[in-house]
């Protein structure tokens, strides 16, 4: 066989061998769908106000299942609100707690619950020492779901003789509070002075 032929020959089949690799290579990588269809931990969100928000945070923050709890405001008509602004009780916001949760670990009604325990839903004008509108009780909900479930341990707690004045509103903008209310007990040290929790749904 001429020399040239049988090059030929030679570099045709090394042709076909290296497609042949390639092709296996390119089957064992993962398909496109496989690596976008990938969806993240799924989460939800819950807003409590209970007074000074340092302690309803605080509560939260250990509870098994909640990814994040932060202090803000919400409830006013005043954009992005500051800290000043809010204490003098004229921008209609009420320190809140933003939860955010995965309720394959905790419910929501798990987490109202709480909160009807760590502060005192009963108070009309704010939390132990810390009054004005700022400090009122309110739950607002994001779903219909969340408000179903707030008004149902509403009822519950009426009928255990309990007052409550606590408000369920629908959620508005929350604006996150200044970095240094953020973690404040956890940072300090210190612990809640007006956020003892009571078992209210203990039989």
């Amino acid at each position: 066989m001429p020399p040239l032929r049988f090059s030929a020959i030679v570099l045709l089949l090394l042709t076909l061998v290296a497609g042949c690799a390639s092709g296996q290579a390119h089957e064992s990588l993962p398909m496109e769908d496989d690596v976008t269809t990938k969806k993240p931990p799924t989460s939800e969100v819950a807003y409590f106000a209970g007074g000074c928000f340092w302690g309803v945070e605080h509560h939260f923050e250990k509870v098994p299942g909640v990814l994040s709890a932060e202090s803000g405001y919400m409830g006013g008509s005043q954009e992005d609100p500051t800290y000043q602004q809010v204490c003098t009780g004229g921008t209609g916001h009420v320190e809140t707690v933003k939860v955010t949760f995965d309720p394959g670990r905790v419910s929501y009604e798990t987490l109202a619950r709480l909160f009807f325990e760590i502060h005192d839903p009963t108070q009309s004008d704010g939390q132990g020492p810390d009054l004005g509108e700022q400090y009122l009780s309110v739950i607002f909900h994001g779903s219909q779901a969340q408000r179903d479930s707030a008004l149902g341990l509403v009822e519950l707690l009426r009928k255990r003789g309990y007052k409550v004045s606590t408000r369920i509103l629908p959620a508005t903008t929350f604006w996150r509070a200044e970095e240094y209310h953020q973690d404040y007990y956890a940072r300090t040290g210190k612990s809640p002075y007006c956020h003892v929790r009571v078992r209210r749904f203990d039989e």
